[in-house]
């Protein structure tokens, strides 16, 4: 009873606090005795709901905080690798974030990065030696996350960097090579390249490779074309696959910039990753000294290592451009009124975000087991394929839900949306085709091949 009265007498002071005019306005519109007859004979959950609506909805609602990681699987890293990956997420939100747009649009690559990133000491994370950390391949994964989830060009300039050009040294070069190497791209101050596919050559590179070498004394001539290149129009060194002509095996070499018969040119018109320099490379004669073959680099199998190591990292970066496309499109829908109300309001809405949420929150529980996997050496060709082919998979999904709740804005650039979109379709491409990396997987769990 006491509550009824407060509540009333809320609905009176309310009243008595209107000024003269707006009482008489609202005396025409209604008997003011007549309503408050009514309001005393109201319930209490009745009064409570009308002086609810009254005040208007009890004042500003309260926004949950923005976060992809539904499951908090961040915070399941240790302390140390946490900090980095904060750092990573800071210097990505701070540095990049403001300048993604323009980049993208202009498809220039913003060199003045470079020596910020080498501050944040993550190259070559998971490498033991030659300058680098010596972190958990799950840190690694956090890392291809933060930055895709901002921007996927720069996680794969990083990726082609820290993982391709990097990972075939590591795993393929000498000891000389690595000491030669490894430290100076750790820090960023050598840029690396890797250079596999080809014009007329892609998901066929494991036996059908055009760009052929030979050798010549303590020199190999080499000829051919490779494409789609990435960092290649400023990289210091590429790494090159070629067939050698002698025993029809493939080889790597280290070929730098400067080495004759060697020609990069960029790659022009492109619909997505645009920050990306993507080259063209053409190799007419290209004389390379047997001290820059990688000296462990004896058939396709030695570059298929590479790959396993860094598809894992292509699935990360589809939960990144997926966790980046679920947050814009959920900050968007908080601010974007239709019918006087926020869109995030509706149904179907919430219907689209929570299926975009379910979709990347079961992405990163794989990726999450992938790189587990990874740091235990328990890593198969298959099972990196099969986090390739489900993220970008549910990834492409995502991006074109969260497409949907910008309606026409979705197109814009400055609503960053439309360039998550056209990345993902890159990143659904490279690294092997979602067709390909199927039949890797299907010939591990049938015991058959289907590969032509």
């Amino acid at each position: 009873m006491k509550n009824i009265f407060k509540t009333f007498s809320g609905v009176k002071s309310l009243i008595q606090n209107l000024d003269i005019e707006k009482i008489n306005t609202l005396s025409q519109k209604v008997d003011l005795n007549e309503m408050i007859g009514i309001v005393s004979k109201m319930s209490e959950e009745d009064l409570g709901k009308m002086m609810k609506m009254m005040k208007g909805g009890g004042g500003q609602k309260e926004i949950p905080p923005i976060n992809g990681d539904f499951y908090e699987l961040g915070k399941t890293l240790p302390p140390h690798e946490r900090e980095i990956q904060l750092r990573v997420r800071e210097f990505m939100e701070s540095e990049i974030r403001p300048i993604a747009n323009d980049c993208w649009n202009k498809a220039k690559f913003p060199m003045e990065i470079i020596p910020k990133m080498a501050e944040l000491n993550i190259a070559g994370l998971t490498y033991s030696g030659y300058g680098c950390p010596g972190h958990s391949a799950l840190l690694e994964g956090f890392i291809a996350m933060e930055m895709a989830r901002i921007d996927t060009s720069i996680s794969t300039f990083f990726g082609v960097q820290s993982g391709l050009a990097m990972g075939s040294i590591y795993l393929c070069g000498s000891e000389e090579q690595k000491h030669q190497w490894l430290s100076k791209m750790q820090k960023l101050e050598t840029i690396g390249a890797f250079g596999l596919t080809e014009p007329e050559v892609g998901s066929a590179v494991a036996g059908g490779l055009t760009t052929t070498c030979k050798r010549e004394g303590d020199e190999w001539v080499i000829n051919g074309q490779k494409k789609w290149i990435g960092n290649a129009t400023f990289s210091d060194i590429t790494v090159i696959w070629a067939r050698d002509l002698d025993d029809q095996q493939v080889k790597g070499f280290i070929v730098r910039k400067d080495n004759p018969g060697f020609q990069a040119e960029k790659i022009e018109n492109k619909m997505a990753l645009r920050t990306v320099q993507n080259a063209l490379i053409t190799m007419k004669d290209c004389i390379v000294p047997e001290s820059d073959r990688l000296q462990n680099a004896n058939s396709f199998k030695d570059t298929a290592a590479v790959l396993r190591m860094t598809r894992a990292g292509v699935a990360w970066q589809a939960v990144g451009c997926s966790r980046g496309a679920y947050e814009v499109a959920l900050k968007y829908t908080n601010e974007r009124k239709q019918f006087g109300r926020p869109i995030a309001s509706f149904q179907l809405v919430q219907d689209l975000l929570v299926t975009m949420l379910g979709d990347l929150t079961a992405m990163q529980s794989m990726v999450y087991r992938l790189s587990q996997m990874q740091d235990n050496d328990e890593l198969l060709d298959e099972h990196a394929s099969l986090a390739k082919v489900f993220c970008t998979l549910r990834m492409r999904d995502i991006v074109d839900h969260a497409r949907e709740l910008f309606g026409g804005n979705g197109i814009l650039l400055e609503y960053d949306i439309a360039r998550f979109v056209a990345d993902a379709e890159a990143i659904y491409s490279y690294e092997g085709t979602k067709e390909i990396n199927s039949l890797i997987v299907g010939r591990a769990i049938t015991g058959h091949s289907a590969f032509v």
